[in-house]
C-alpha cells in the first residue's frame, strides 16, 4: 500500500500531507505558499485532492505547484473518501490530514514529527490552532461526545464555567492551551498519523462524509491501544469553515448526521435504550431548531433584498451561521 526509498526500506519521507479541497482556490494557495515558501526542516511529500471544485482550484494547483501530486475526483466524495484516496500514494512515515484553510507557520511541522518520534506510544497527534484574530480554535482538543459532555456542551455550560472538569470536558476548557497533554481527540483540520496507526485502522471510515471522521478515528486508535496528544507549543492558523460557510444548512446536516453515526457505532451499546433514544431526540431537535432559523433568516434575507421596491426598512439579522461552528 505504501511507497518505500529503496534505501534499506526507509521512507521516502519524513511527512506526507493530505490536504482535500473543495471550491477553496485562495485560501489552498495560501496554504500552500505556507509549505512550499519556507524550510520546514522536514523531508514533505504534499498530495491534494480536488472533490471536483468549480472554481478552477485545480488548475491554480498545477500551474503554481508542480511538485504537489494532484489528485481529481469527478464528484464531491467528501472529507473521509478524499483523504482515504489519497493514502497509497503517501510514501512518508507520517501522514498529516491538513485543511486547505490553514496556514502552517515555521518550525511546527519539525516539532510535530520530533516529537512523534520520541513517543512511539503517540499514535496521532494534533497541535494549537488559533483564529487569525489569535483567538483559540476551541476544536484543537476535544473529549468524546458522550451523552452527558454533549448535554452540557449544548447548554453551553462550558462556557459559564471554563474551569470546570465536569462542564467543560467537550472542549477540555480548563486545561491550558499552550501545555502537552494526552487527549480524546484532536481536529481533523491538523491530525498527524502513524502509518503503521493508519494500516491497522484502515484509513477514515467514509461513512462519515464531514465532520466526526476525527473523533471516529481517533476512538478507534485508542481501542488499538495507541494514544492521541495534543502538543500545544506547536500551532497553525485555522481560518475555519472556508468552504462549510458557503453551503451552511447542508453541513449542518452533514454534522448532526455525524453525532448520529458516532453514537451508534461507539457509544449506543454503553447505553440503556431511553438514553440512546433521548440523546437521538435531542441531536434531532437541535438539527430541527436550526434548520427553521435557517429558513427563517433566508427569508428575511429575501425581505431586505426587496426593500427598494416595497420601501420597507432593512433589518439587522446576522447572517447563517457557518457549519463549521457546529460541536463535532
Amino acid at each position: 500500500m505504501i511507497r518505500r526509498s529503496a534505501a534499506l526500506g526507509d521512507w521516502a519521507f519524513d511527512l506526507s500531507v493530505i490536504i482535500v479541497s473543495y471550491n477553496t482556490r485562495e485560501i489552498l494557495r495560501h496554504c500552500l505558499r505556507s509549505i512550499f515558501h519556507q524550510d520546514h526542516g522536514v523531508r514533505l511529500q504534499v498530495i491534494v485532492v480536488d472533490n471536483a471544485s468549480r472554481d478552477h482550484s485545480a488548475a491554480m494547483v498545477r500551474k503554481e505547484f508542480p511538485e504537489v501530486l494532484l489528485l481529481e475526483n469527478a464528484r464531491n466524495e467528501g472529507f473521509s473518501a478524499g483523504n482515504n484516496r489519497a493514502l497509497p500514494h503517501c510514501a512518508g512515515e507520517f501522514v498529516l490530514l491538513l485543511n486547505s484553510d490553514t496556514i502552517v507557520l515555521p518550525g511546527t511541522l519539525e516539532r510535530m514529527v520530533a516529537f512523534a518520534r520520541r513517543r512511539p506510544e503517540a499514535g496521532i497527534l494534533g497541535c494549537k490552532l488559533v483564529r487569525p484574530d489569535g483567538e483559540l480554535d476551541w476544536a484543537c482538543r476535544r473529549g468524546f461526545p458522550t451523552p452527558l459532555v454533549a448535554f452540557f456542551k449544548f447548554l453551553g455550560l462550558h462556557r459559564i464555567v471554563p474551569r470546570s472538569r465536569l462542564f467543560g470536558r467537550y472542549n477540555m476548557t480548563y486545561l491550558d492551551p499552550d501545555l502537552t497533554y494526552e487527549v480524546d481527540s484532536v481536529v481533523g483540520a491538523f491530525l498527524m498519523i502513524r502509518q503503521s496507526v493508519l494500516g491497522r485502522l484502515r484509513g477514515l471510515d467514509e461513512d462519515f462524509f464531514m465532520y466526526g471522521e476525527d473523533l471516529d478515528l481517533c476512538f478507534r486508535a485508542k481501542q488499538a491501544a495507541f494514544r492521541v496528544y495534543y502538543v500545544g507549543e506547536n500551532q497553525v492558523i485555522h481560518i475555519k469553515g472556508a468552504s462549510s460557510r458557503k453551503e451552511a444548512f447542508r453541513m449542518n446536516y452533514h454534522f448532526h448526521r455525524a453525532m448520529i453515526l458516532f453514537h451508534r457505532k461507539h457509544l449506543r451499546r454503553r447505553y440503556p435504550a431511553a438514553v440512546n433514544a433521548m440523546t437521538y431526540a435531542g441531536i434531532g431537535l437541535r438539527f430541527t431548531a436550526l434548520a427553521v432559523r435557517h429558513h427563517v433568516r433566508a427569508l428575511a434575507g429575501r425581505a431586505r433584498r426587496a426593500t427598494p421596491r416595497w420601501g420597507l426598512r432593512p433589518s439587522g439579522e446576522a447572517p447563517v451561521a457557518a457549519g463549521g461552528d457546529a460541536v463535532v
